[in-house]
């Protein structure tokens, strides 16, 4: 059975040998059969999961980001935030390699991500750095920010999200659909704007909230770091007033 290798797998990770936790695991596939691996997953405590997950290589293939399911990626791809990259890249690394796996229907695992405890929060996290474009797309069915849309192509307005769920035909230009299949943030963005557009509302309504948030922060910094050049400005320079002193009394 696959108890002895989730045990041995656990231990690996807590020694700091995440490839060799991931060895532990792959060979359950190889001995008892992929749909034994699959049935362990389960039975694998999600943060050692994520630790698995969080080292994907692009370069090769991993077994368990091959075969696990929607929602054992959804329950340990949420506790990501406790790492705190605040570039998100890793986040974003392992949700492209998981849910664009060849075989795989990204919405199911969008889908399922949403629905755990702080997913919504992680898909955020994912968009976050493409805040404006996803804005330009929901409000014009393009990422191109120089291309405005008009009447007949804006598809809603910034209140009207709640209309969302009816209206899903795409109307995304030819660049963006030349586009589309990244990979990457532009497909995320348009299955959720088109697939499922009820995650996409909730989404869409935290990421304008944290954006603006982080542009107030960086606004604030750059107040912040004027002010103190202001400061630097007035304060009275050194102009070696001792010298002036001496050549005031050599005059007397």
């Amino acid at each position: 059975m696959s108890l002895p290798a989730l045990i041995e797998a656990q231990n690996l990770i807590m020694a700091g040998d995440i490839a060799g936790a991931e060895f532990a695991l792959a060979n359950i596939a190889e001995t008892e059969g992929d749909k034994a691996l699959v049935a362990a997953l389960d039975d694998f405590p999600a943060k050692d999961l994520l630790a698995i997950i969080r080292e994907y290589d692009a370069s090769k293939e991993s077994l368990v980001n091959l075969l696990v399911t929607p929602e054992q990626f959804a329950q340990a791809v949420v506790l990501e935030r406790r790492y705190g990259d605040q570039t998100h890249e890793q986040l974003r690394g392992m949700i492209n390699s998981v849910i664009f796996r060849e075989g795989a229907d990204p919405a199911e695992f969008l889908y399922e991500i949403a629905e755990v405890e702080g997913g919504y929060d992680a898909l955020v996290d994912y968009l976050l750095d493409r805040a404006p474009m996803v804005e330009h797309f929901y409000k014009y069915a393009t990422f191109d920010l120089y291309e405005y849309g008009d009447g007949a192509k804006t598809q809603a307005q910034e209140d009207d999200l709640m209309n969302l769920d009816r209206d899903t035909e795409s109307l995304a230009s030819p660049l963006d659909m030349a586009n589309l299949e990244d990979h990457d943030w532009m497909q995320v963005t348009y299955l959720l704007r088109y697939e499922l557009p009820e995650i996409f509302r909730e989404v869409l309504m935290k990421l304008r909230a944290r954006y603006k948030a982080y542009l107030a922060s960086q606004q604030s910094d750059e107040l912040e770091g004027g002010e103190s050049e202001a400061e630097e400005d007035e304060r009275p320079k050194n102009n070696d007033d001792g010298d002036d002193k001496d050549d005031e009394e050599s005059a007397l």
